[in-house]
C-alpha cells in the first residue's frame, strides 16, 4: 500500500470514529410522534401545567373538572405545560410521587388518553432521567415526557421545547437548589443544537398550524413575568417560521396574550394547582386579553379552519374563549 493509500485510509478511518463520536454534527431532528386526528378531521385537548402536588391545593379539583369537559370534548390527549412534580421532580424511577400527583389524581375515563409532557424548572430540581424514564410508562402508560418533541396530528404540529436550560438565573445564581444539569453541559451547545433542531422542524413543516409547547413564559403579566432569554433566542425563530401560538405554564395562573408585532398569541395554563392570587402585573389592554389568578385549564378544539381556545376554572366555568381561523384553502397568486 502506497503512503497516499495509507494516509487515504487513516483519514477514513478518523472519519468514521469521529462519526460515531457524536463529533460530527448531522442535522438532528425532534423525536416526532404521530397522533392521528378525529373521523372528521377535527382534534380536541386539555392543557394544563404547575400541577403535581399529590393532590392539594386543588389540584383534585382541577383534575375532577377536566375530566367532566374532557368528555364533553371528548378530547385526544392532554398537554402538560410542565413543573409535573412539586417541589423537587422524581427522587428516581420508583418515587411514590409518579402516582400520588398522577396516577391516582387524573383518573377520570375521559383523560385516560396520552400525556405529551415537558419539564418545567421544579422537575429539573430532581432527578430528571427518572422523569424522562420509560419505566414511567410501564407502570402508566399515558405519560410520555421528553425534553423536546413534536407531535404530528396531519392539521396541527406541536413542538415541544425545553425551556428550563434557557434561564441564566437557574445557573447563576441557583440559591439553595440544585439542578440536574448532567445532559445539558456544554450548555451553549444544548441550546444551539436546540434551537437548530426546532427551527429546522418549523421549516420543515406543512401543517396548517404550529404550535410551541414550553414550560417558561414568553409574554406574561404574572410573577415571573416575560422571560427576557426566550423572548431574545427563541421567540425570533417562532415568528420567522410563522407559528400561531405559543402555549406554556411557569406563571400559576390563567391568561391569553396577543403579539403587538405578530400574529402569534400566547396562552399561559398554569392553574394546575396552587396559584398566586393578586399577582398580576397589568400590561397594554391591546397585549392582555385575559388573566385570572387561581386554578383552571384550558381546551383547544381545533380543525383545519378553526381554532378555539376556552379556559376554565376549578368549578368547571367558562371564564375566557377565543377562536382564529384560516381559509380552508390557500389561493396562489396569479
Amino acid at each position: 500500500m502506497d503512503a497516499a493509500a495509507s494516509i487515504r485510509r487513516v483519514g477514513l478511518l478518523l472519519w468514521v470514529v469521529i462519526a460515531f463520536s457524536g463529533v460530527i454534527f448531522t442535522a438532528a431532528e425532534l423525536q416526532r410522534f404521530s397522533h392521528p386526528p378525529k373521523d372528521d378531521g377535527s382534534l380536541s385537548l386539555l392543557v394544563v401545567g404547575d400541577w403535581g402536588r399529590k393532590g392539594e391545593y386543588n389540584q383534585s379539583q382541577v383534575a375532577a373538572q377536566m375530566g367532566i369537559i374532557g368528555e364533553k370534548l371528548e378530547v385526544d390527549f392532554v398537554i402538560s405545560t410542565g413543573d409535573n412534580f412539586y417541589e423537587r421532580g422524581l427522587k428516581g424511577i420508583d418515587d411514590p410521587a409518579f402516582e400520588e400527583s398522577f396516577s391516582k389524581i387524573y383518573t377520570a375515563p375521559s383523560l385516560q388518553k396520552e400525556w405529551y409532557s415537558v419539564l418545567g424548572n421544579h422537575d429539573y430540581r430532581g432527578n430528571v432521567e427518572a422523569q424522562l424514564s420509560p419505566h414511567l410508562r410501564k407502570l402508566d402508560n399515558r405519560w410520555i415526557c421528553l425534553r423536546s418533541f413534536l407531535v404530528d396530528t396531519e392539521i396541527v404540529e406541536f413542538f415541544f421545547v425545553d425551556t428550563t436550560p434557557f434561564v441564566d438565573k437557574y445557573f447563576n445564581d441557583p440559591g439553595e437548589e440544585v439542578y440536574d444539569w448532567k445532559a445539558i453541559f456544554p450548555r451553549p451547545n444544548y441550546l444551539s443544537n436546540l434551537l437548530n433542531e426546532v427551527d429546522s422542524a418549523l421549516k420543515d413543516s406543512n401543517a396548517k398550524w404550529k404550535i410551541v409547547v414550553g414550560h417558561h413564559t414568553l409574554k406574561s403579566a404574572g410573577q415571573h413575568g416575560d422571560t427576557q432569554e426566550l423572548l431574545h433566542q427563541l421567540l425570533p425563530i417562532l415568528e420567522e417560521n410563522k407559528v400561531d401560538f405559543y402555549m406554556n405554564g411557569h406563571d400559576h395562573c390563567l391568561q391569553h396574550t396577543s403579539s403587538m408585532n405578530s400574529p402569534l398569541q400566547y396562552f399561559t395554563s398554569g392553574g394546575g394547582s396552587k396559584a398566586w392570587r393578586g399577582d398580576i402585573n397589568w400590561m397594554d389592554p391591546k397585549e392582555l386579553k385575559f388573566y385570572y389568578d387561581g386554578q383552571g385549564f384550558l381546551s383547544l378544539q381545533i380543525t383545519p379552519s378553526q381554532a378555539n381556545f376556552t379556559f376554565f376554572d376549578v368549578f368547571g366555568n367558562v371564564l375566557h374563549q377565543w377562536v382564529s381561523s384560516k381559509p380552508l384553502l390557500h389561493h396562489s397568486a396569479i
